[in-house]
């Protein structure tokens, strides 16, 4: 169908059916025109945030984990 044909067609079409249409047409074009960072980009960003994570100290055993863990709780529900 060409655009000439699809224009005409569109008068035919209820107000709902148009505001329907309408709507489509803007989401499909919101999902072409929304930027996607590439995959270079989105590892670079997940590289940076391991690095704020880690720490020069070894990581917690399970027992001071929990123990760590119990105070929190204990701490809160005083």
């Amino acid at each position: 169908m060409s655009l000439q044909e699809l224009r005409k067609q569109i008068y035919n079409l209820s107000v709902m059916e148009r505001l329907a249409l309408m709507e489509a047409i803007a989401q499909s074009l919101q999902q072409e025109l929304r930027p996607r960072p590439d995959q270079a980009a989105r590892m670079g960003a997940l590289t940076r945030l391991r690095g704020m994570a880690k720490t020069d100290e070894p990581s917690p055993t399970d027992a001071e984990a929990t123990e760590a863990y119990v105070d929190y709780l204990m701490e809160k529900y005083k």
